[in-house]
């Protein structure tokens, strides 16, 4: 990629960041988070005495014993991992939706296709602007939830920030879908409808060997398999983000390796789509 690719991509990204502000997604993620952050800074209360818990209070529920401090910190640390990746891609998906279709709005993309640019480039400083925008927040967010455990405990597990590599890499694979679906149907609502249905398709598709068990034809068997190791494993990988953060051994990576191919796949065919498409 020469310099003069370079200069348009990144100002693609500024544009995507400029929208999101004007938009207000940028704010209302910050705000979701903040408000996040606020939470358990205020509403979570925990007092040690001499490396025991005393007490532990939560919406005012006080619960007391002598439970060891680092199990308990490290299982907060697990569910807490599990909802923000949860959530998060949920919220992320939803803020995304619309900024693929925008980029098509009639005037909008005859006026980016006049500049000296590749169509690829425009693709892609759009995808890299949003989940740029998306890795911010998250970051922010991990990284405030995890100081304040920190301080409020003297507790500090550095492997919670596994969340936000996790997280930002689902996002990156859901995002090609967003990003697929918008160049393909200029619709905000129908892209968020897709990515959001084989978001609630990949547990189901996780429990293969209950399933296994109740299908009665080999070609549904064959069928689940293949759409299990063909679509993004938001489950698995959200499974292993939990094995992470509470120090578990980890399971086999085909999660993430899988996950990842079919991103790439599904960009490089937003891209090459775009690339032929009739404005």
């Amino acid at each position: 990629m020469n310099s003069q690719a370079l200069i348009a991509t990144g100002a693609l990204v500024r544009d995507t960041f400029r929208e999101a502000f004007a938009r207000k997604i940028f704010w209302g993620f910050y705000g979701l988070s903040t408000l996040m952050i606020l939470f358990f800074l205020f509403i979570l209360k925990i007092d040690i005495v001499e490396g025991a818990m005393a007490t532990i209070t939560l919406f005012g529920q006080q619960s007391r014993g002598s439970i060891d401090v680092q199990r308990l910190v490290t299982q907060a640390y697990g569910a807490i991992a599990t909802f923000l990746f949860t959530w998060g891609l949920f919220i992320a998906v939803f803020a995304s939706g619309g900024l693929v279709p925008s980029l098509l709005e009639p005037g909008r993309i005859e006026l980016l296709l006049s500049k000296p640019v590749a169509r690829h480039h425009i693709l892609l400083g759009r995808y890299l602007g949003n989940l740029l925008v998306i890795s911010c927040n998250i970051a922010y967010l991990v990284l405030g939830i995890w100081i304040i455990l920190g301080v409020k405990t003297g507790i500090w597990s550095p492997v919670f920030l596994w969340a936000i590599a996790s997280t930002i890499f689902m996002f990156a694979v859901l995002l090609a879908i967003v990003t697929l679906a918008g160049v393909l149907f200029d619709s905000a609502a129908l892209s968020i409808m897709i990515t959001m249905g084989i978001m609630i398709l990949s547990p189901i598709l996780a429990q293969e060997r209950v399933v296994m068990r109740l299908l009665s034809s080999e070609w549904s068997r064959q069928l689940w398999k293949g759409l299990y190791y063909t679509l993004p494993k938001v489950y698995d990988l959200g499974r292993m983000t939990l094995d992470v953060v509470t120090r578990k051994p980890i399971g086999d990576p085909m999660a993430i390796w899988t996950s990842a191919l079919f991103g790439i796949a599904v960009l490089s065919a937003s891209v090459w789509y775009f690339a032929r498409r009739d404005f």
